[in-house]
């Protein structure tokens, strides 16, 4: 019978956050900030079938809005959670919620109030190296990871960056 063989070693990094990101508009930030200054020095390639692809892409993303229902009391008596695929959905969909009365009247409610506290974002970006290595940098409120890399040149790199970053030290 054949053994496997171990062909690469995929690694992976993460950095906890001392704070969680503060906003949805200040994680927005920073994502485009990799875009608009290609800090990881990522480049674009071609497909076997002739397609270009940028160096960075947004590989996967989602946005987790928290709604709170409160009763006369103050008391929460109601929690909707809405995942979303892009910021703007995920602030369309909240403000639909909080002013739908139907709802309101279910839960039982006297007041419907956004839990931002406990709102969640996720932004997967697949970075091309100029080696050729394909890795992930993935952005949370609360954490930054790097995956599937090999080169501990990318992850310093990415540190470097992060760094940089008030909101990420």
């Amino acid at each position: 019978m054949a053994d496997f063989v171990q062909k690469t070693v995929n690694k992976t990094a993460v950095r906890d956050l001392s704070v969680p990101i503060a906003s949805v508009e200040q994680f927005d930030s920073i994502v485009e900030m990799v875009f608009d200054d290609n800090p990881f020095g990522c480049v674009e390639y071609t497909t076997r079938d002739g397609q270009t692809i940028a160096g960075v892409v947004r590989n996967r993303e989602h946005y987790t809005a928290k709604v709170n229902f409160l009763n006369d009391a103050g008391k929460r008596v109601g929690t909707v959670s809405l995942q979303s695929p892009t910021i703007a959905a995920f602030e369309a969909n909240a403000a639909e919620v909080l002013g739908n009365a139907a709802i309101k009247t279910a839960m039982g409610a006297t007041d419907v109030v956004r839990d931002s506290s406990r709102e969640t974002y996720y932004c997967q970006l697949k970075c091309h190296d100029p080696s050729g290595e394909d890795y992930f940098v993935t952005l949370t409120r609360k954490s930054v990871r790097i995956s599937s890399y090999q080169d501990d040149a990318i992850r310093d790199r990415v540190e470097s960056w992060a760094d940089a970053v008030a909101a990420l030290g």
